[in-house]
Parts: structure tokens; C-alpha cells; sequence
């Protein structure tokens, strides 16, 4: 089964266990997993502290200009054209970075037989990948079924939403909220995410 097919079903199970998600259907959730790869993480160190449509748009202003993004690629890109692609000094910095990390042995292909906590703990060692990019890599990149980015400013205001909180959970708090939808906790996201979107008018 893809991991999108088995994402959306596990969706499904948790609106059924979850009477907290029963006003959310399951076939408008925008479930993506683009694959492992160079890529899709330059995708998501443009998305940090962006709107996923932010990203979007930079990212396909990026493949626009360099066709495939390899380390190939991005190492040549001067600072005014990283710029264009709306890449911050500091987020051109982590894509050179990731690129001579790829160029000098690391294999994000052969990084996604690992388990989700080698995966983190890999990804994390590099410059300017935190644990929100790390897990949203095991999202939307490989499809991984059990993972909850805490760090997500939407997942934690979502959740504050869908419990009627004063506040949003911190971090730590949130990690241990989402325990109760474990092992689908990937699902759970996508459902949190939906109901955030959908209350703002942007799903």
C-alpha cells in the first residue's frame, strides 16, 4: 500500500475512534509524500517559519530556475539568485551546507531505511536542520506513519483549538497529547492541520 493510501485510512480510523474529528472529511486532506531525496528537504529549509503556500511558491520558483534541485545545482547559485528563490542568508547557507553534506557521503536515499529516530538524529546533526525539519522530512518526504511535528506552530495552536485550551500546548506538552493517537499519530497531524486550515478559510 502507498503511504499516502495508508495515511488517508489511518485518517479514517481516527475520525471514527476520535468524535473530535468527525467534522472533518477524510478525502479533503491534502496527504503528500514526495519521496525521499536532496530535494524535498531544500523544500522544507525553505519552509521553515513560512506558510506551507510560502514554501510552495519558493520552491517551484527554485526548480523554475535550476530544473532538478541536486547539490549540483544549488552550490554554483550566487546570493542575489538564492535570493530570488526566497531563500534567507541563513537558509542559503543550510542548502550549500546540505549539499556538500550529500556531496561528501551522506545519502538521503539510503538514510530512509533507517528507523524514524536515526533518521532525526542524523538529519539533526546538520547545520540549520532542527527536529521540525527533521520530522516533517519522515512526513512529507518518506510517508512514515507515527510521527507528530510538536515543533509545528499550526499542530499547536490546532490542538489548542480542538480542546478548547487557553493557550497552546507547549512542545513537551503537545508530545505527550499526542501519545493518545499513537500509532497513527502521522494521521492525527493531518487531521489537526485540516481543522486549523479549515477554521481559517484556507483549506
Amino acid at each position: 500500500m502507498k503511504a499516502a493510501t495508508r495515511i488517508r485510512k489511518d485518517a479514517i480510523d481516527l475520525i471514527e475512534r476520535d468524535q473530535r474529528f468527525a467534522n472533518i472529511d477524510p478525502d479533503d486532506l491534502k496527504i503528500e509524500v514526495w519521496g525521499p531525496g536532496f530535494g524535498p528537504l531544500v523544500h522544507l529549509i525553505l519552509g521553515q517559519q513560512v506558510s506551507i503556500e510560502a514554501a510552495d511558491a519558493m520552491y517551484a520558483t527554485l526548480v523554475a530556475t535550476v530544473g532538478t534541485v541536486t547539490p549540483t545545482a544549488i552550490l554554483p547559485l550566487d546570493d542575489e539568485t538564492m535570493r530570488r528563490c526566497g531563500f534567507t542568508r541563513m537558509k542559503a547557507e543550510y542548502a550549500k551546507g546540505l549539499a556538500h553534506a550529500e556531496m561528501n557521503g551522506l545519502s538521503l536515499e539510503r538514510l530512509s531505511e533507517q528507523t524514524d529516530a536515526e533518521i532525526v538524529k542524523t538529519l539533526t546533526a546538520l547545520r540549520g536542520i532542527g527536529r521540525w525539519t527533521a520530522e516533517c522530512y519522515l512526513v512529507f518526504c518518506l510517508g512514515r506513519r507515527d510521527v507528530f511535528p510538536v515543533g509545528d506552530l499550526a499542530l499547536r495552536l490546532g490542538y489548542q483549538e480542538l480542546v478548547g485550551a487557553s493557550q497552546p500546548p507547549s512542545e513537551s506538552e503537545l508530545d505527550e497529547a499526542a501519545e493518545q493517537w499513537a500509532p497513527l499519530r502521522t494521521a492525527a497531524a493531518y487531521l489537526v492541520w485540516q481543522g486549523y486550515l479549515e477554521r481559517r478559510g484556507r483549506a
